[in-house]
């Protein structure tokens, strides 16, 4: 049982030194770049949004017409 729990510590030392040594080698992006691709993605999905929107009332005013 002593072994299992040795086993398990180095283990989880050896997963915790691999994981900081392959957050070493990331290359963050420079702010401006960081925020220049939040912004786009927020265009993004405002615009998807509104169309999506635009269609589901589209569609439901059809479904009103249909139905009455």
């Amino acid at each position: 049982m002593a072994d299992e729990a040795t086993n398990l510590i180095k283990g989880v030392r050896q997963y915790v030194h691999e994981v900081r040594s392959e957050v070493d080698k990331i290359t963050w992006p420079q702010q401006d770049e960081a925020l220049a691709g939040t912004i786009g993605v927020v265009v993004i999905v405002v615009v998807v949004a509104t169309v999506l929107g635009v269609v589901d009332f589209g569609l439901s005013r059809i479904m009103q017409a249909i139905l009455q």
